[in-house]
C-alpha cells in the first residue's frame, strides 16, 4: 500500500507542475517519513497553499492522506490534521 500512496503522491506532484505548482521532490525512499513530518507539523504541505488558490487542492499531500485507499497508512490524528488543513483550505469533497 506504500508503494501505491508514493505512486499517487508523485503523480499528483507531476500533475501540479502541469498547472505551474512547482514542489520541492521527495525520494520515494523518504516519502512515508516527508508526508508524516509534514502532518506532524504546523504548516501545510509544500504548495499547498498555492494549490488552493488554484482550487486544486485535490493533488495536495492532504487529500491523499484522507483519500480511503490510504487512510490506514496513518494515524488518526494525521488524518484529522490533514482533513482540517483541506477544510479550512476550502476544499470540498
Amino acid at each position: 500500500m506504500e508503494q501505491k500512496f508514493i505512486a499517487a503522491w508523485l503523480a499528483n506532484r507531476e500533475k501540479a507542475e502541469r498547472i505551474g505548482v512547482r514542489m520541492r521532490p521527495v525520494a520515494p525512499e523518504e516519502a512515508m517519513k516527508t508526508a508524516k513530518r509534514w502532518l506532524s507539523g504546523h504548516r501545510e504541505s509544500d504548495g499547498f497553499g498555492i494549490l488552493a488558490d488554484k482550487h486544486h487542492l485535490e493533488l495536495s499531500l492532504e487529500a491523499l492522506v484522507v483519500d480511503k485507499r490510504f487512510t490506514a497508512l496513518f494515524t488518526d490524528e494525521e488524518c484529522n490534521t490533514a482533513l482540517t488543513r483541506l477544510l479550512n483550505g476550502g476544499y470540498f469533497f
